[in-house]
């Protein structure tokens, strides 16, 4: 921990109280709609989808931005206040496309913040180091995401708040990491400052700033598009537990464990990371991910699927840190924010073909189909990092 910088602390810090809100209202948002707002799932459906997309898009073009200006912390700012002011506005929203404005605003704030401030975390840490800083990262991160719906569970179950309480509720921990952002993080002189992207951001320039990336980079991010089309969202693993006779009640308990088991995992994986090469854990990652989902499509014993639930927490581990780490290492100082926009994008966007093929086998084949072709997927995008990074990572691009 002593070479890892206190703007990595800062930012993590930042990152865990924004989940934290963020996560005392997400999982009361289905019941508010359909049960006070009165929204049909297809409502529901259109706002997540809507979200998603839009901060997938704006991850790119904010990264982009990132690459023009001398300084990366004003977009860093602006979108952890957008999504901080706006989010808790859902307490006076008397109708879903109210709440749809929300989550897109929201999600644009998201989109804005995301590239710039993982571009920001590799140009503050040494290279050598940057897998546990991303570890630490998204430690933190986690731990927002266990401390959020625990904290709705105890205000809603135990001093029986209501939903609009709870949303405004979740405003305190936005406004003091919006409070740490401004006051603690202090940007470092940019690695290659003066050697920033020109032209002003048009699409003809996002296709020109994909050319500059290097070629390894590419690779990486083909494989990391394959893998994303087989990873589904998560709420089919919860769906298959209860197939396998878990309790539809211990859903929530048995989600705030994984996100517990992931704040271990990731903290370790990104020190691992910096003590084997990135290339390499991320493909133990991506093999293990194809070994869990082998196992939710085939075990049917709901103590064993227990087991399998909690051992997936170490999928996120493997991967996390190493991959950031690994567009940090192959992409130049001048480009990290248009490589980490386009990390951000692929993700996103296949995000949605790929839980709609993967819905799509589960109801018309099964969920042994489902969780295989999945796997499958995993091990193609394996084959890809591993023939495309034949001579290994042993230096990362020039800035």
């Amino acid at each position: 921990m002593n070479r890892i910088p206190s703007i990595v602390v800062a930012l993590g810090v930042i990152s865990m109280l924004t989940d934290m809100s963020s996560e005392m209202i997400y999982p009361l948002l289905p019941a508010f709609l359909t049960q006070v707002l009165g929204a049909s799932p297809a409502a529901l459906g259109l706002i997540e989808g809507v979200a998603e997309s839009t901060s997938s898009l704006v991850k790119v073009i904010s990264g982009s931005i990132a690459d023009r200006m001398d300084r990366r912390k004003p977009l860093v700012v602006l979108g952890y206040t957008i999504a901080g002011v706006v989010r808790p506005l859902v307490a006076f929203a008397h109708s879903w496309p109210a709440v749809l404005v929300i989550r897109f605003c929201d999600r644009v704030g998201k989109g804005i913040r995301s590239a710039p401030r993982d571009a920001l975390l590799a140009d503050s840490t040494p290279e050598d180091v940057r897998g546990t800083a991303y570890g630490l990262h998204r430690a933190l991160d986690h731990i927002g995401a266990v401390v959020g719906p625990l904290a709705a569970a105890v205000l809603t179950g135990v001093f029986h708040l209501g939903f609009r309480d709870v949303f405004l509720i979740a405003a305190i921990p936005s406004v003091i990491s919006i409070v740490v952002l401004v006051s603690m993080v202090k940007e470092p002189a940019r690695e290659g400052a003066g050697r920033t992207v020109t032209g002003s951001l048009t699409f003809k320039t996002l296709a020109a700033d994909w050319r500059l990336i290097p070629d390894k980079l590419k690779i990486f991010l083909v494989a990391l598009f394959v893998f994303s089309i087989g990873n589904s969202t998560d709420a089919f693993i919860l769906l298959r537990l209860h197939q396998s006779g878990v309790p539809v009640s211990s859903a929530a308990l048995f989600w705030a464990g994984l996100h517990a088991v992931k704040v271990f995992a990731t903290w370790q994986g990104g020190k691992l990371a910096d003590r084997y090469n990135p290339r390499s854990l991320m493909l133990c990652g991506w093999l293990w991910y194809a070994l869990i989902y082998t196992g939710f499509g085939w075990v049917d014993d709901p103590v064993l699927m227990i087991v399998i639930f909690a051992l997936y927490g170490f999928h996120f581990g493997f991967t996390e840190p190493a991959e950031r780490a690994l567009v940090a290492s192959l992409s130049p100082a001048h480009l990290r924010g248009t490589a980490f926009g386009l990390f951000h994008f692929i993700i996103g966007m296949a995000a949605l073909p790929a839980s709609l093929m993967f819905g799509w086998i589960f109801q018309t084949f099964s969920s042994q189909a489902a969780f295989t072709t999945g796997a499958v997927i995993a091990l193609l995008a394996s084959l890809v990092v591993w023939r495309g990074f034949k001579d290994g990572l042993t230096h990362p691009a020039v800035p």
